[in-house]
């Protein structure tokens, strides 16, 4: 409990100190925002902060920082780093900078910022890119809820379409009638469940890894002992494995799509690091409960009380090995949410299962199909002003989304498939916004370090995953170390040639 007691601490801190820093980097102003200077009653539309706040942090949140954090339990306390180091020094930046570049620029989406530092070729393919991994998010998050719904009565084909439904309204309707209304509550929720299992955690005290008990031997993805028939796991390496599984907790690309929606709601440019920032830290305390709750559950037998022994009985005949081991892998991370919260929670804890698992994908996949409304109008330069304009953008997204959903549904490993992609596709989009972000504070004479690090970082392992991964060239772990050293140098090296250059154009 030390380690997760001294994260939670530095999590704080970072708001705090790197927080106020970062904001001083950057320079707010006095300049009227998006929804002061251009209101229009659908996406520019001025809300109180704590209400902007409550919203950025359930956008970029969803379930995000619970499965993911649930899935990097298995590489052990080095979650903990990767969600205090890559959270303050990297997400929190990220998100930032992005929401305060949209404020600066009219409300402008991720990839016309892109265009506007990286030039007209990068907005066109993070254009095509980030409108497709927008459409993976709505359809990944409609149909895992839509089964579960389906225990309460109708089909999943009825759930799906009323999820659709819904999805079609608050893709469509102003912002401040739906999801302004709606979000705080679950925001609230959200946060309410995560402050539940910490009390919990620091009543219960228990024994779980600690940091400097060695990082290797608690990585469960890579110890035989615990591998037993699940031999998928020896194939998820720590480097990169671990930066893209935790994505939401630490950096997630997708909050590039999000966060101009608040920067066309906000009033004021000081209140930037409060809701940008302060909604990644957030986000960050969420991943670090729940990683720590997941590591006593994996670990330290904490499934037994959230299990009845009848439960316990059918997993040990239809899948533990020789040596048990195999039992609580079989756990995926929706039944990790609906085990701890009822088993530790009760009855509350039940009703907080059901949002966690449904409630939250839910309101990740109607800000992606908004966010893909506005990018596609931005570039189209249609006016969203009208419904009849809206409508005609939305409207091949969704019938885009419908056949992705059906591809999925009909393709038995299709819900695998998806979401591997989009982990990596997710980081792949922050590599850009990055590297976006760090020619901008070339370009205004800032401390451009700050961004510059991540990005090179990031770029090695978004790389390193395509030279290792069975998805892709699965070229062994030798060769795809090398190969990152050599993305390591090249990245480098073509960051001091462009500095040089542009230093050399721009001298006065």
């Amino acid at each position: 409990m030390i380690s997760f007691v001294l994260a939670l601490v530095a999590l704080i801190v970072g708001y705090l100190l790197y927080g106020r820093f970062v904001e001083h980097v950057f320079g707010p102003t006095d300049n009227p925002t998006p929804a002061a200077a251009h209101p229009d009653g659908i996406d520019n539309v001025r809300m109180p902060d704590w209400k902007v706040y409550m919203i950025q942090f359930l956008n970029i949140a969803g379930t995000g920082p619970i499965f993911g954090a649930i899935m990097g339990a298995w590489y052990g306390p080095a979650a903990y780093l990767w969600i205090v180091f890559g959270c303050i020094f990297a997400g929190a930046v990220h998100d930032y900078f992005c929401g305060m570049l949209s404020v600066r620029n009219n409300g402008a989406n991720m990839p016309q910022l892109v265009g506007l530092f990286l030039g007209s070729k990068a907005r066109s393919c993070i254009l095509v890119f980030s409108v497709f991994l927008l459409l993976m998010v709505g359809v990944v998050f409609v149909y895992s809820p839509a089964l579960i719904l389906k225990d309460f009565g109708q089909t999943a084909f009825f759930w799906v379409v009323i999820i659709f439904i819904y999805y079609v309204l608050s893709t469509l309707l102003p912002i401040d009638k739906i999801i302004g209304r709606l979000y705080p509550i679950f925001a609230f929720m959200l946060l309410f469940m995560a402050v539940a299992l910490m009390v919990y955690l620091f009543i219960k005290q228990p024994n779980i890894p600690e940091v400097w008990n060695g990082l290797n031997h608690a990585n469960l993805n890579e110890n035989p002992a615990w591998l037993g028939t699940a031999d998928y796991m020896a194939k998820q390496p720590l480097f990169p494995c671990l930066f893209l599984t935790i994505a939401c907790g630490a950096i997630s690309g997708f909050h590039s799509t999000q966060s101009p929606l608040m920067a066309r709601c906000i009033g004021s440019e000081h209140s930037g690091r409060r809701i940008f920032y302060g909604a990644m830290i957030t986000e960050g305390v969420v991943a670090l409960i729940w990683a720590a709750v997941s590591m006593y559950f994996f670990y330290y037998g904490g499934w037994r009380e959230c299990v009845s022994q009848a439960e316990v009985n059918d997993f040990i005949k239809q899948f533990s090995g020789p040596d048990g081991h195999t039992l609580i892998q079989m756990f995926q991370a929706p039944q990790v949410v609906e085990k701890v919260c009822t088993g530790w929670l009760g009855m509350v804890g039940g009703i907080l299962a059901v949002f966690g698992v449904v409630a939250a994908p839910i309101t990740s996949g109607d800000t992606a199909f908004r966010s893909a409304r506005l990018i596609i109008a931005e570039a189209l330069h249609v006016d969203q002003k009208k419904m009849s304009k809206r409508v005609a953008i939305a409207l091949p997204i969704f019938a885009a989304a419908i056949a992705l959903l059906y591809w999925q549904i009909e393709n038995k490993d299709g819900f695998n498939t998806l979401w591997q992609w989009f982990g990596w596709s997710n980081q792949t989009l922050a590599v850009f916004m990055l590297w976006a972000i760090t020619v901008y504070l070339v370009q205004q004479k800032k401390l451009f370090v700050i961004t510059l690090i991540p990005a090179i970082f990031m770029t090695m392992v978004c790389s390193t995953f395509l030279l290792i991964s069975p998805m892709a060239f699965h070229l062994g772990p030798t060769i795809s170390y090398i190969g990152c050293g050599i993305v390591f140098v090249v990245a480098t090296l073509w960051f001091v040639i462009w500095y040089r250059k542009y230093n050399s154009n721009h001298r006065l």
